[in-house]
């Protein structure tokens, strides 16, 4: 038998050591002050034997000595009779609650004593998800109330929060009106509280409370004697909510009300089921049934006689112990008639009343059952089988272990971490006896008939999340690099969150546990099914629910992101770790074994598959999901595929990669996921030991051991032994697995028909991919923000520091320490976050996990993007999942893996999925080409990851050509970003030296791709022309409307200021992006048609007059600088260095004959319209005061010069050409052939069909961005030139 500890509850006391023999001691406290009860603790030295009436008299609690001596046998009569007689004292109860006061209750149909919801009184839509409370709202905003009020004396009902958005709860008036727009709390005599905005209602809202979360228990009590509302969360007060309510007259008085948002649920308790917290004094609305002492009472008997039991098996040598003990009778031969009259009479007990077999089954029945089974570990699984034994033996009993698996799934939603449980916290110990319950097939057969069954599945995996003031109480210590806080501190938050995580792990074992039941489990049904079938149902009907669970609205019934998180986390684990079971049936196709080793299918090296029914089938579980090509209807009649149930695609692991670096886990370097980087991942023993908690009967390893098993596997390469007929790639030398051309993959018939009913890992594998979409992508993002606020909050507090350090005003002191407390608060808050999410989320395990799946479907995207007809139909969900998975990855904090081993390891096949996809025009979502697009975004702007960029072939090839063709409306922003950090360093006023990104080759690379495609370079050219030209109107425009708006209100303009950062932003990327240009692509601007250069003088003057043309200097360079950030940093010159930049790399090509005669830049510029515009914007660069922005011997301020001499000469030209212009239009007065656009030229050139004439430099700028005549609007065919050839 398992080890023993102390009991827990209300059914028995402590047990010390014993000896053999029938003996108990009690505590005082046990006897409640009874007086002449039986007397347990001996005066006697002498080991006597008492008489069996003792025993008995003890295990029913009755009086000492009650029971007389008689020769008669115990038998079930006499134990019936004894039971009978104290029936008697539990009938007085009956009208207890008949005969309360200050109640009504209306009976509409369920009963004059069962509070429910009055539909008559229902505003909005409500569905009853599950029976009899669990509502949702289908209506954007759903009222309702109970068919009970109260008037008089002190009332309470529980709301166990499903979702955890907007929901006002609490109580109403029979006259509080509901609408669509007003509910609970809108209304004169109307309170509420709503844990969404943390706020108390009452007509006007004001701030109350604590935010809730999922799983919340909200207690709603009204004291109408002292005229006071409050509220409870999880039994915790939060105060008086509203005092001095209007009394009201008997039968007029507060009905329980609630008030829902669309898609919100909640669970409502008026008493048909115990509180999980009662509050003292207060009552329920609805009576608890009559017979709950009474049940109690039997479920105490029992439990004495189980520890009776407990006494006489267990052994001690300490006769000392033993002489001071008064022995019972031996207990066998009293046992079983005992028990089973006992059980019998419990089970007819909870069936004579309506409703008490539910209030017993979520009540006294659970709580007898966790007394046994233990709440911490060691459980006692000895003795839960014992109770398990004795109530299944009555058939009866099936109705109360029905509401008991509710009860215990429930719990499991509602039971926070405690930091002083752990590491048995949470929903650990219900899951641990809902798992051993679970182990009787008759038990898991009645569980799985129940309606109910999926979701009372959901419960078991539900966790419940903690709040801000969780978090304190789970972390009351908090600790940061550079924090000045008490140096205890560190140490304290180390070992919290060190127990926090093992908590979280128990609870995840057991829900591996509780999975792993579900699959092997074999439903009762014709015809027979294979393992894994239940599970499989399961895990489709919830992913139908929540497929567009990421909607808003979202759908009806979706399921609650914990749930999401832990199915998503078991099936990662059983398919990075390994199942922990052998294989059944048969039915685990690529499960290797080996004795006491358990390698997951994720880290199986040589031959990979997959088959390919899973998305081209049409069914209705998958029709309705989006595919890269577009919907399942759609490719279906564009690229049909025949025969899917035969299509399984096989490739060889690695065959994507580059021949040099290619790691698999058949090559002698390993992959990241086996990668040792500590003791962890140390050589691991021949002889395995498997862990098994103590007292645990569970036959699942640890995920650090099966961690070292999967690192051990891989490292000897010994993946050889697999269940099916396939080829292990263990069996071949290393050289056949080096590079393998991509036609070397197969799409080959299925083996059989059976595999199509089996659970396959790769079904598996295609659920976690959404699943991670649906509920982990989420939570990372949100992971992610907290960390990079606790990097600026740091950064934020160390700068206050500094300046208080500083300052000597003792006001600037105090506002700059008010300032700081409040900066303090939100970092500490972010710092607790942080923890919390590295201790749910970055599992060391799980990252191993993340990044063996990110590199199998890497290569599966891969392989199948050579096959068209196949790529397209890949869900949008594989390639979202994996881009958002690689780089929760990269962001992982602790790294995953040193960053030198990633990067060389598993940014490669990634790099090449992404550069030649995201233009790829088989996806046709253009948010996925973004995403895609974003991520070489994100990583090129660290130095580290470019040189993979460049290392990359695929990238080399692919990349320079694409960036440009992406440079469109939609993704300019992102080609912007990632074209300005490839040539980062290269630009006036830029120093190579510090920076983070530039790259040599891959500006060679663009300018060869312009170089040689002259079409991509005029495209591309024009677009960035004209979003540059754009930018800077909306800049001029937004800083015209903030000055507006500071002169008559100084409210809302930090929104407005924040939009004029971000355009200026944008600008000075684009011109330092067009500054590149005319570095590199000289030619474009000074060779051939001056198009491009008259068009980029157009922009310069442009921007120079927008700058200058601002009188309020300082209101021009507010709106552009950041929160936090110095003047210095942020001003004028951002903009204008890239423009002289420009300036001098025309100068300096002009000079170069290379191209042979340039275009005259002096000639263009001087041809301008605006001359005085030209010359004051030059001269502001020159007047500039470029030394407060260079850095110290920078050799452009050298540069700044030349400027000078382009200015004189410039003036010069410009005065000729005054006076050439006014001799040549005294000249062409009479001329009908000049162009009516530009008036500079002479109209050369006709749209045809139109004929209407133009200069050929106006109808070519005009036809780079619109193909009709700009006169009269009809579609140009083709321009003829003055010599009559067409253009």
């Amino acid at each position: 038998m398992a080890e023993d500890s102390g009991r827990f509850g209300g059914f028995s006391s402590g047990i010390g050591e014993i000896s053999s023999g029938l003996a108990l001691i009690l505590s005082g406290e046990d006897r409640k002050g009874k007086t002449l009860k039986t007397h347990l603790v001996s005066n006697c030295d002498d080991i006597g034997q008492q008489p069996v009436e003792r025993t008995i008299e003890h295990i029913f609690d009755l009086p000492y000595k009650s029971i007389h001596s008689s020769t008669n046998p115990i038998d079930s009569h006499l134990i019936r009779s004894i039971l009978k007689k104290e029936f008697g004292k539990f009938q007085e109860l009956d009208c207890v609650y008949s005969n309360k006061d200050g109640i009504c209750i209306l009976n509409n149909g369920h009963g004059s004593h069962t509070v429910v919801i009055d539909e008559a009184s229902i505003c909005g839509d409500i569905k009853i998800f599950k029976q009899p409370l669990l509502v949702e709202s289908l209506a954007m905003f759903t009222s309702a109330r109970a068919n009970a009020c109260v008037w008089k004396g002190k009332w309470m009902y529980e709301v166990i929060l499903e979702t955890s958005g907007v929901q006002q709860l609490g109580w109403a008036t029979f006259s509080c009106p509901f609408t669509d727009h007003k509910g609970v709390g809108d209304a004169e005599d109307s309170y509420a509280f709503d844990g969404r905005r943390v706020t108390k209602w009452n007509k006007e809202s004001e701030r109350y409370g604590q935010s809730w979360v999922a799983g919340d228990v909200i207690g709603c009590c009204i004291d109408l004697d002292h005229d006071e509302i409050s509220f409870y969360r999880n039994g915790i007060s939060l105060g008086v909510a509203f005092s001095g309510i209007r009394k009201m007259e008997p039968g007029m008085g507060y009905y329980p009300a609630v008030s829902l948002s669309q898609g919100e649920r909640c669970d409502l308790n008026f008493g048909s089921r115990p509180f999980k917290y009662p509050i003292g004094g207060f009552l329920p609305l609805q009576a608890p049934p009559s017979l709950n002492s009474l049940a109690t009472y039997l479920l105490q008997c029992l439990s004495r006689l189980l520890e009776l039991q407990f006494v006489e098996k267990a052994v001690s040598t300490s006769v000392e112990k033993l002489r001071r003990l008064k022995r019972f009778s031996p207990l066998e031969e009293l046992f079983y008639p005992i028990s089973n009259v006992i059980c019998e009479e419990f089970v007819c007990a909870t069936d004579v009343e309506a409703g008490s077999t539910e209030y017993i089954g979520w009540g006294p029945f659970v709580s007898f059952l966790m007394e046994a089974f233990g709440m911490q570990a060691p459980h006692d699984y000895e003795r839960l089988d014992t109770v398990l034994n004795l109530f299944l033996e009555h058939g009866g009993s099936h109705v109360i272990f029905q509401h008991a698996i509710n009860a215990l799934s429930c719990s499991c939603k509602t039971s926070p971490l405690v930091l002083m449980d752990c590491p048995f916290s949470g929903s650990y110990s219900y899951l641990a006896l809902t798992c051993h319950i679970l182990r009787r097939e008759e038990l898991m057969v009645l569980c799985w008939k129940s309606p109910d069954f999926e979701f009372l599945l959901e419960g078991f995996l539900s966790r419940k999340g903690p709040n801000k003031q969780d978090l304190q109480c789970l972390m009351p210590s908090v600790w940061w690099p550079g924090s000045c806080e008490d140096v205890s501190h560190e140490g304290s938050m180390r070992l919290t969150t060190s127990a926090l995580s093992e908590a979280i792990s128990k609870i995840e074992e057991m829900h591996r546990e509780l999975c792993r039941l579900v699959i092997e489990f074999i439903p009762p049904i014709t015809p027979p099914q294979l393992p894994g079938s239940v599970f499989r149902s399961f895990l489709q009907n919830l992913l139908l629910k929540n497929r567009n669970a990421d909607h808003n609205p979202a759908p009806s019934g979706v399921s609650s992101n914990s749930v999401i998180v832990s199915l998503y986390t078991v099936i990662l684990h059983f398919l990075s770790e390994g199942f922990g079971i052998s294989d059944i049936c048969g039915w685990m196709k690529y499960y290797y074994k080996k004795p006491g080793v358990h390698v997951g299918f994720l880290h199986k090296g040589g031959q990979q598959s997959f088959p390919l029914s899973l998305f081209l089938k049409n069914d209705a579980q998958r029709s309705d999901i989006a595919r890269l090509g577009g919907s399942f209807k759609h490719l279906s009649k564009s690229h049909p595929v025949d025969d899917v149930d035969r299509e399984v695609i096989r490739w060889e692991e690695g065959c994507v990669d580059n021949e040099g670096a290619q790691v698999t886990h058949s090559t002698r370097q390993k992959p990241c996921c086996c990668y040792c980087s500590d003791l962890e991942f140390a050589s691991v023993s021949n002889d395995q030991i498997r862990y098994t908690a103590k007292g645990s009967r569970g036959h699942g390893s640890s995920s650090t051991e099966r961690s070292a098993h999967v690192s051990a596997e891989c490292s000897t390469g010994s993946l050889n032994e697999e269940i099916v007929d396939k080829p292990s790639s263990s069996d071949h030398a290393e050289h056949e697995f080096g590079y393998r051309p991509v036609q070397h993959l197969r799409s080959v018939p299925r083996e059989s028909q059976l595999t199509t009913e089996t659970l396959m890992e790769e079904e598996l594998l295609d659920a976690m991919l959404l699943l991670y979409h649906l509920g982990l992508a989420p939570s990372f993002k949100q992971a992610a923000y907290y960390m990079s606020h606790q990097s600026q909050s740091i950064s934020l507090l160390e700068d206050t520091d500094k300046q208080i350090k500083d300052k000597s005003s003792s006001e600037q002191v105090k506002r700059l320490k008010e300032a700081r407390n409040v900066y303090r608060e939100e970092l500490v808050d972010c710092v607790r976050q942080c923890a919390w999410y590295r201790i749910s989320l970055f599992a060391r395990w799980k990252l191993r996990g993340m990044y063996a799946t990110c590199m199998w479907i890497v290569q599966f995207l891969l392989v199948l993007s050579k096959e068209d007809s196949l790529f397209v139909y890949i869900p949008e969900f594989y390639l979202e999942a994996l881009v958002d998975c690689f780089h929760a990855l990269r962001r992982s904090d602790p790294p995953f893996v040193p960053s030198t081993i990633f990067i060389q390891q598993g940014l490669g096949p990634f790099v090449t999925f992404v550069v030649t996809h995201f233009n790829d025009p088989r996806i046709s979502s253009a948010d996925l080409r973004d995403l895609l697009l974003q991520s070489i975004s994100v990583l090129v702007q660290f130095k580290d990851y470019l040189v993979a960029f460049e290392s990359n072939e695929a990238a080399v090839r692919c990349m320079p050509r694409a960036l440009l063709s992406a440079f469109d409306n939609r993704s300019w922003i992102l080609v912007t970003n990632i074209l300005l950090r490839l040539c980062k360093g290269s630009g006036f006023g830029l120093s190579k030296h510090g920076e983070s990104s530039s790259s040599d080759l891959f500006q060679n690379l663009l300018r060869e791709a312009c170089m040689h495609d002259k079409v991509l370079l005029s495209a591309f050219l024009n677009r960035l022309f004209n979003t540059l030209s754009w930018t800077m109107t909306e800049f001029s425009v937004s800083v015209r409307e903030m000055q507006e708006k500071y002169q008559f209100v100084l409210q809302g303009l930090e929104v407005q200021q924040r939009k004029c950062s971000v355009i200026f932003d944008l600008s000075c990327n684009l011109a330092r992006v067009l500054e590149f240009c005319t570095r590199e692509i000289p030619e474009a601007f000074l060779s051939g048609s001056d198009t491009n250069l008259r068009r980029l003088t157009e922009l310069i003057v442009f921007i120079l007059n927008h700058i200058t043309s601002t009188v309020d200097t300082e209101f021009f360079d507010m709106p552009i600088r950041r929160h936090s950030q110095p003047v210095e940093k942020i001003n004028r010159a951002m903009i204008l260095s890239p423009l002289v930049g420009i300036f001098l790399n025309l100068l300096d090509t002009s000079v170069d004959l290379e191209y042979g005669e340039p275009n005259d830049v002096l000639g263009v510029f001087a041809s301008m319209d605006c001359a005085a515009t030209v010359h004051s914007g030059l001269q502001y660069l020159l007047d500039y005061n470029w030394g407060g922005f260079l850095r110290s011997g920078d050799a452009s301020l050298e540069k700044v010069g030349q400027l000078e001499k382009f200015s004189s000469l410039l003036r010069s030209r410009t005065d000729i050409g005054e006076s050439d212009k006014l001799r040549f239009t005294a000249e062409t007065e009479e001329d009908d052939n000049q162009c009516c656009i530009c008036y500079a030229c002479d109209a050369d050139a006709q749209f045809e069909p139109c004929s209407h004439r133009s200069c050929f430099g106006c109808i070519s700028r005009h036809l780079l961005n619109c193909q009709r005549c700009f006169f009269c609007n009809a579609t140009v065919m083709r321009v003829l030139r003055s010599d009559w050839k067409t253009s």
